[in-house]
């Protein structure tokens, strides 16, 4: 009987258990109650050892490595530890060890169990694992090791050591997979860890490890899988190769700590080497240069000449002839950045050829400003009370969404990320919208000042008009220079702010910082001799320039811009584009009125009827509008010189929360990747002044807008009509 049991134990049927751990029941009588409980125990570990070891048998046959692994190290755990103890047990029998033999003759049922109790346990959860292996069809590397590792959390020793073995055998396998992507570049054809695009898989990593990390190990591969395919004159070293390898085959990833660390170095290693090899200096420094020329419009005369042809491409599809196409697609876009470069600097730039002007919403017909008769002091007043949560400028070049975009290739992108170029289109909408409105209060200033010499022409030192209607007539006229002077006042002080003081002030101390690393880096590895490759200090303890450096400064330069320009206060942006609004408005208003404030004498209603007081019809109407336009216009001046003057109290200063939100919202990609900067205070140390210097910004501008103490003086109105606007121009 004893060699039954044992040979039932070793996986062998039995007719003292038919069908599953239940003694059979004729047998059943013969036994001592103790000897049947001992008997079905012990079955019952037989029972789950054969159920484990047949799905396991199954389970070998799957395609997945991973799934393979784990089975072959479950065998090897059987074989070396539980049919080891049979033999063992067996063996013990035979030479009548006391501890199994009583009296050298007998032996309890009751040893026989003790010795195997301590695989009640073990196997029982076994079973619960390969039931649920066997229940799903497919299993992801990242998934199986997550459920692993949660099964090996817990309190029972034997069965937490059992599973730990397991997963680190599943572990190796991904470490193995993980080496070939992260050191060679190269992906396996079957359950690879990304895309062809080198973008992880979900599911291909255990959630063990952090985001960064994942980021990094996307970043690593993909490098020197596109070095490696690029054929690329230089390859990544062999020594640094095996060095990579001999680092990861040290650690696994449910150790996060020391596994990050790793990671981390080799991505070190990797983007120093790039910078040396592939991503060179001059690629950067062509890149931000063509960055800040066109999108952050320091290419002065190829904005303007842009601005030009679009608005000359929108007058044609209005003036089109019927049946000609009349609306704008992205092709008539691009074609305009080609004739705004003739004659520019821009002519023979070849970054010029990444740039892309995009639809979102499709072709669309061409809009001109608004001029409607809306409340415009309502509408003033609701955003200092209750400011939008974000604003948009993509619509004001065009009419309608606009997004200029930047091609970016190999090695570039390594880089400039697509959260980057977001930044820099919601850039270029807002400062392209205000060099347009701008431009058109230029034009609007000139055309007003041509119609007035010609009037002096024909009516002398006056305004013409009888008696009734002179003083009006030259009280309108007035108002509306008063007007024009107002908004140009105020444009040509924020954009001179945000052109020389914000743009030109940080590029420049871009340019500076780059060039400074640089040279670190430069004197860091001429001092390094038994590691040239590996990232080194510079004499006086800063970083050299890595690309986690890079990135860091570039970071800090997109984030002081948003902050400088405005960008990250929406009650700020909100008040902005009301005023823009406004001007574009005014400036419609008198192209429509033939480019002038005034009536002709002989239009019909620009003077009183005959014998009525008064003055006429049409000169009303116009003193009504202008003077509505001013009304508002001041208070939206009012409403943000006072945020302005708010943002300058509130704590902390920095682009991180708000800049992030308002910056993405406003662009285009709202839904693409969030982004996530690392605070300007944080970043002090290496090279910005941090929170101070951004404060400066707007003080600087606040000096702009209250150089006469116009806004500062306290003073109070109901209402401005012309006498207002007249009397502060110092002209009554």
């Amino acid at each position: 009987m004893i060699a039954e049991i044992l040979l039932v134990l070793a996986g062998h049927s039995s007719s003292l258990f038919p069908t599953d751990h239940t003694i059979l029941p004729a047998f059943r009588p013969l036994l001592h109650p103790g000897e049947a409980e001992c008997l079905e125990s012990l079955s019952r570990i037989a029972w789950r050892y054969r159920k484990v070891k047949a799905i396991c048998a199954t389970l070998s046959q799957s395609r997945s490595r991973y799934v393979c692994a784990l089975c072959a190290a479950l065998n090897r755990i059987l074989k070396d530890e539980y049919e080891n103890l049979v033999i063992e047990t067996e063996a013990k029998i035979l030479c009548r060890d006391p501890e199994l033999v009583g009296r050298e003759t007998f032996v309890p049922l009751s040893a026989i169990r003790a010795v195997f109790s301590e695989w009640d346990s073990p196997l029982a959860a076994l079973e619960s694992l390969m039931n649920q292996l066997e229940s799903q069809e497919r299993w992801q590397p990242g998934p199986l090791i997550d459920m692993l590792l949660a099964r090996s959390r817990t309190g029972v020793h034997r069965i937490s050591d059992i599973i730990s073995r397991l997963s680190t055998a599943v572990q190796r396998v991904w470490r193995s997979q993980l080496i070939a992507f992260l050191v060679h570049g190269s992906l396996s054809s079957f359950e690879p860890l990304a895309s062809e695009d080198y973008t992880l898989l979900d599911g291909s990593t255990p959630s063990c490890v952090s985001p960064q990390t994942k980021e990094s190990i996307a970043y690593v591969g993909r490098a020197l899988a596109t070095v490696k395919a690029k054929k690329w004159q230089k390859q990544f070293p062999r020594e640094q190769t095996f060095e990579h390898a001999t680092l990861l085959e040290t650690v696994l990833p449910e150790d996060p700590y020391e596994f990050d660390s790793v990671i981390s170095q080799i991505r070190t290693n990797v983007s120093d080497w790039l910078w040396l090899n592939v991503l060179t200096r001059k690629d950067v420094d062509d890149a931000v240069m063509s960055l800040a020329n066109y999108f952050l419009l320091r290419n002065g005369e190829f904005s303007l000449a842009l601005i030009r042809e679009i608005e000359r491409l929108k007058t044609s599809r209005l003036t089109t002839r019927s049946g000609a196409p009349s609306v704008i697609r992205e092709q008539d876009l691009n074609l305009a950045l080609l004739r705004a470069s003739l004659g520019t600097s821009a002519q023979h730039d070849s970054s010029l050829l990444n740039l892309r002007f995009q639809l979102p919403s499709g072709p669309s017909r061409p809009l001109l400003p608004s001029l409607n008769n809306t409340n415009l002091r309502a509408l003033s007043s609701s955003l200092a009370s209750n400011p939008p949560e974000a604003t948009s400028f993509d619509d004001l070049l065009l009419g309608t969404s606009l997004v200029l975009s930047y091609g970016v290739s190999w090695p570039l992108d390594l880089f400039l990320h697509p959260s980057d170029l977001q930044i820099y289109a919601a850039l270029f909408n807002y400062l392209s919208s205000l060099r347009k409105t701008h431009t058109g209060l230029h034009t609007c200033w000139t055309s007003l000042s041509n119609s007035q010499r010609a009037r002096r022409r024909w009516t002398g030192l006056g305004e013409g008009g009888t008696a009734e209607d002179l003083e009006v007539r030259k009280e309108l006229l007035r108002c509306g220079w008063g007007v024009v002077r107002d908004m140009g006042w105020f444009l040509d002080s924020l954009l001179g702010y945000v052109m020389v003081d914000v743009v030109d002030v940080e590029f420049r101390r871009l340019k500076a910082l780059l060039n400074n690393s640089g040279r670190q880096r430069s004197e860091s590895l001429g001092k390094s001799k038994s590691h040239p490759q590996m990232p080194s200090i510079a004499a006086d303890g800063s970083s050299s320039l890595d690309f986690t450096t890079l990135r860091n400064i570039h970071s800090t330069y997109l984030e002081r811009l948003v902050t400088g320009c405005l960008l990250s206060n929406p009650a700020l942006t909100a008040n902005i584009r009301a005023i823009f609004e406004v001007c574009e408005r005014f400036a419609a208003q008198v192209e429509r009125w033939g480019g002038d404030v005034l009536p002709a004498l002989l239009f019909e209603g620009s003077l009183a009827a005959g014998g009525e007081d008064g003055v006429g019809a049409m000169v009303k109407e116009r003193r009504g509008i202008v003077a509505e336009i001013n009304e508002a216009l001041h208070i939206l001046f009012d409403n943000f010189y006072e945020q302005l003057s708010l943002s300058t109290s509130r704590q902390p200063f920095t682009a991180t929360g708000d800049a992030s939100k308002s910056i993405l919202m406003n662009s285009t990609f709202a839904n693409a990747s969030t982004f996530q900067r690392t605070s300007i205070r944080q970043r002090a140390a290496k090279g910005y002044e941090g929170d101070g210097e951004v404060r400066r910004h707007v003080e600087r501008l606040l000096l702009r807008l209250d150089f006469n103490g116009a806004f500062s003086k306290p003073r109070t109105y109901h209402h401005r009509g012309g006498d207002d606007i007249l009397t502060e121009a110092d002209l009554l």
